[in-house]
């Protein structure tokens, strides 16, 4: 994949609990360029999957006749399915639960790649996900994957959705091992990435190192 410049697209991958989202979001504003959650339509075709009643392996006719539409503004979230906004259904329990599984497929993977590369469209944008630098813009010139110990990842996506730090660190240890062996897109730091581990780092250190990386990229 080369129609992208190779400053145009920072990309930032890792698992739960690293603050992909929350740092993706605040780079993003920070330099002025949009933001694409990808796990947002992973998590909205998931949604749509279970509204069916449907089958993970059906997730591709899912995907194909409930088109997911996503916002790139980094202060706003808008995420809709055939038109219905999903933003909040979309973080419940039951499409965690299930989001790896369903988006396991490599068919619906294939699909939705190319969703999100005509979503990235000319660059000047932050992207956050699971592969972004490995699959979805592999030529982006800044690359980073966020990583954190499990406990502290636990502890931070518990206190984000309200729920017991050992339940949450049960089920992320369970997707981890999911999404880090899947065949198609495997959770792993990309070639040439620059791995930040988060363990002890506040949002904002984290936030102001990735922008003096990219400040270095971005003419």
């Amino acid at each position: 994949m080369t129609q992208y410049g190779p400053v145009d697209v920072i990309a930032i991958d890792g698992p739960s609990g690293t603050g992909k989202s929350t740092v993706a979001r605040a780079v993003a504003a920070e330099l002025r360029w949009r933001y694409l959650d990808t796990g947002a339509i992973y998590r909205a075709v998931t949604w749509a999957v279970l509204r069916a009643g449907v089958p993970a392996e059906r997730a591709v006719e899912v995907a194909r006749r409930c088109p997911v539409s996503i916002g790139t503004e980094p202060d706003t979230e808008d995420v809709r399915v055939d038109g219905t906004h999903v933003e909040a259904e979309i973080r419940s329990p039951e499409v965690s639960a299930a989001v790896s599984a369903v988006s396991a497929g490599p068919e619906l993977r294939a699909l939705l790649v190319e969703t999100q590369r005509s979503l990235i469209g000319g660059g000047q944008i932050v992207v956050e996900g699971r592969d972004i630098g490995t699959v979805v813009v592999p030529d982006a010139r800044l690359k980073i994957y966020l990583t954190a110990d499990a406990d502290v990842r636990a502890g931070r996506r518990a206190r984000e959705v309200g729920s017991n730090p050992a339940e949450v660190g049960n089920a992320m240890r369970t997707r981890d091992g999911l999404d880090s062996s899947r065949e198609a897109s495997p959770l792993r730091p990309a070639l040439h990435a620059v791995v930040l581990d988060t363990t002890a780092m506040t949002q904002d250190e984290v936030v102001a190192h990735i922008l003096s990386l990219a400040r270095l990229v971005v003419s």
